[in-house]
């Protein structure tokens, strides 16, 4: 599989960054790596049309000089260009995230994560607040949905708090596999990654959600999720801005879930809903 990297400079970086980031992300975008001077973007070249920029809005914003230059990705670089830039996070003392070739620190969770193209490393805004908002949750024997896997991090981390079943799902197979790599990383035992969207939810089956994608997906698929949830069942979503947490809380609502709070990363937020 071959992918377009787009190297992008924005002045102001703040908060043009951000809304970059989220309008890449609708016409499909996967992945991001933010530096001083902007980021870089990647996109599967099949899925990519330069009729696309024509859709986003920051890029015809007065407000924003932004530039950039592209380069084609071959499958076979991947892990390579990862070494060079991925470096360990680690989150509010209780979980580190790094690569395989980085050494284990002293927090109580180790992931491991060899992220090849999938989203998903804690470095990002939203997968950073996901994982602050798992920390503080009780996952003993608890039965999990990682919607939107990416790398698995997610569900990864849910097997190391307790959980005792884990569905890791995402529609694109790039993700599952990289998902099933770093199950085997970490010698997890508890998660089943499946290719698909929400017609692979079941029913009343989970008693967490965890949903890391977009504000558009989440509103069309929130009332999918609600019925996936057992009673007493919990919700956490991210990737989406400050602005939209009242249209997800309205969508929850609808639903019959409640908002019980929300973190907030720059201009990114995630939020726990509960019934």
């Amino acid at each position: 599989m071959t992918y377009l990297e787009f190297h992008f400079k924005i002045t102001p970086l703040q908060p043009g960054s951000d809304i970059l980031i989220a309008e890449l992300a609708e016409i499909g975008f996967e992945s991001f790596v933010e530096n001083p001077n902007g980021l870089q973007a990647y996109v599967k070249q099949e899925d990519f049309s330069p009729d696309h920029f024509e859709e986003m809005a920051v890029l015809r914003n007065d407000l924003f000089d932004i530039s950039y230059t592209k380069k084609t990705i071959a499958q076979q670089n991947w892990n390579a260009k990862w070494e060079a830039d991925f470096d360990p996070i680690v989150v509010d003392g209780g979980c580190r995230v790094r690569a395989s070739f980085h050494s284990k620190g002293e927090e109580t969770y180790d992931i491991i994560i060899d992220p090849k193209m999938s989203f998903g490393t804690g470095h990002h805004e939203t997968t950073f607040m996901m994982l602050q908002h798992m920390l503080v949750h009780d996952f003993d024997q608890k039965t999990v949905l990682d919607m939107g896997c990416g790398t698995g991090v997610l569900a990864i981390l849910a097997e190391k708090m307790g959980a005792s079943k884990i569905s890791a799902i995402d529609i694109d197979p790039w993700c599952v596999e990289n998902t099933n790599e770093n199950i085997g990383l970490n010698s997890c035992q508890h998660i089943e990654a499946k290719e698909g969207g929400v017609e692979l939810i079941q029913e009343q089956a989970y008693d967490v959600l965890l949903a890391n994608i977009n504000r558009n997906v989440l509103t069309d698929q929130i009332p999918a999720y609600v019925k996936s949830l057992k009673a007493n069942g919990i919700l956490f979503v991210s990737g989406f801005y400050s602005e939209d947490l009242d249209a997800i809380t309205a969508a929850c609502e609808a639903n019959g879930m409640q908002f019980e709070k929300n973190i907030q990363k720059n201009k990114w937020v995630s939020a726990k809903y509960v019934f």
